[in-house]
């Protein structure tokens, strides 16, 4: 079998920053692989396209250029919120609030973007809402663990279930399903 459109892949893999000596930044073993629905864009398109047609037990190698990962950096990802939305209940949690954390966040839109505390001012707080590989070469190594036909319910919801999970029919909130117990 052959990674393509609607096969389940479960990939191993070390992911290095600039080349592959550089700084190991994530390492994925078999014990918990990164299992995904091929061709459905969960992942980086190109990296995707690296590893279209392995098949299992196949290693790989391969760089992704900022350009084709997760951009460069961007001023216009920066930006000085009011201090007071990180407000719960009137008061702000000083030990969320913290140069360097990591912050989840949602739009006006509602998508979820995650943002770095920059600098807390008394008014306002500087965020960082780049990727944090963003600017980054990335480094890929690794090997095809197991490849297998997708259901046909992993297909209409566009992602896996995983082992454990609660079948569809267990009153969730999919929209193709309103039965789905996903959570998609």
């Amino acid at each position: 079998m052959i990674i393509e459109e609607n096969k389940v892949v479960s990939l191993t893999y070390e992911l290095r920053v600039n080349d592959e000596k550089g700084e190991v930044v994530e390492k994925v073993e078999k014990k918990a692989p990164l299992t995904f629905l091929f061709g459905r864009n969960n992942l980086l398109p190109d990296f995707e396209a690296k590893i279209d047609g392995l098949k299992e037990g196949d290693p790989f190698s391969f760089m992704l250029e900022p350009e084709k990962a997760y951009g460069q950096i961007s001023n216009e990802a920066i930006v000085d919120l009011p201090k007071n939305v990180f407000e719960v209940d009137g008061k702000i949690d000083e030990n969320l609030l913290k140069e360097g954390n990591t912050i989840p966040m949602q739009d006006n839109s509602g998508n979820r973007l995650n943002g770095i505390v920059m600098e807390i001012g008394d008014e306002s707080v500087r965020m960082d809402f780049n990727h944090p590989l963003a600017g980054d070469t990335l480094y890929f190594k690794g090997e095809v663990a197991e490849i297998r036909n997708a259901t046909e319910e992993e297909i209409s919801h566009g992602h896996v279930h995983q082992a454990g999970q609660q079948p569809c029919g267990g009153g969730g909130t999919n929209p193709d399903d309103e039965n789905c117990g996903c959570g998609k």
